[in-house]
């Protein structure tokens, strides 16, 4: 269990994922004061919550206004401005669940006791589920067995990308189509997939954090540890989106353009 301050933000911020920020607030210009205090890969990081309610977090309990799983913001670059100010960039880092917050004067900003949260990236967990791959009965306790099992479930697991990636594709373009971006292509999309190739826990990560979901499905995604129950997830979310753009010809909310992983360190 950690002590790490605390940023509420109306949106979850996911692991690999850039977050650029202004920060104008006293209370947080204070806590990037405190950040550029520590010695240089000493830790300069934050936790992201979402707000589940309001927005001066503060002025209610804290504990039920934010939700209960968040992502480190890893510091890359702060720019001091003139009225002091901050641009910051931040990449999102490690999981965590929120076991308590604390509030106080000194320093004015919320932090939070916190657990990490592993991720379930064993062969078997990230690549599939190992009991629906098993027959009636089970398997005979050999380990050449095992290597089958496992080989099916990288199989499965490359389809279900392939699925996830395709059907990516087509929602980035209907949306761009919808709002006139670029004629129905958008060619960052496939940028963005390729820039995770080979990679199934950045692309759900990309996928949670591009698409016009909201933000209570964006927290159940967050908060999936296996990266196959997430793809599995997304899957389905990406197609009730698509077919309300067909039907409905409507984007939840304007494009504000599709952001990635940019740096998975």
């Amino acid at each position: 269990m950690d002590l790490i301050p605390l940023f509420p933000l109306g949106t979850p911020l996911f692991p690999g994922v850039v977050l650029p920020l202004h920060v104008f607030e006293p209370r947080y210009r204070r806590l990037v004061r405190d950040l550029l205090d520590r010695p240089e890969g000493a830790g300069r990081c934050f936790g992201v919550v979402a707000i589940r309610q309001g927005w001066e977090v503060e002025h209610v309990a804290p504990a039920e206004a934010l939700y209960d799983v968040g992502c480190t913001a890893r510091v890359q670059t702060v720019r001091p401005q003139p009225d002091g100010t901050f641009h910051v960039v931040c990449v999102g880092g490690d999981r965590f669940r929120l076991l308590d917050v604390v509030v106080g004067d000194d320093p004015p900003y919320l932090q939070a006791q916190v657990e990490w949260l592993a991720e379930e990236e064993a062969a078997e967990e990230a690549a599939g589920d190992h009991d629906g791959l098993t027959p009636p009965g089970g398997w005979p306790a050999d380990a050449a067995h095992d290597d089958l099992v496992s080989e099916v479930a990288r199989g499965s697991m490359d389809v279900l990308v392939r699925g996830v990636g395709d059907l990516f594709a087509r929602y980035v373009t209907a949306v761009a189509a919808l709002t006139g971006d670029v004629d129905g292509e958008d060619p960052d999309a496939a940028d963005l997939i390729e820039a995770v190739a080979g990679n199934p826990r950045a692309l759900s990560y990309l996928v949670a954090s591009a698409a016009l979901l909201t933000s209570e499905d964006r927290q159940e995604l967050l908060a999936e540890s296996a990266t196959r129950r997430r793809l599995q997830a997304e899957s389905r979310l990406l197609r009730r989106e698509l077919t309300l753009l067909e039907t409905v010809g409507a984007v939840p909310a304007p494009l504000q353009g599709f952001t990635g992983p940019r740096s998975m360190n």
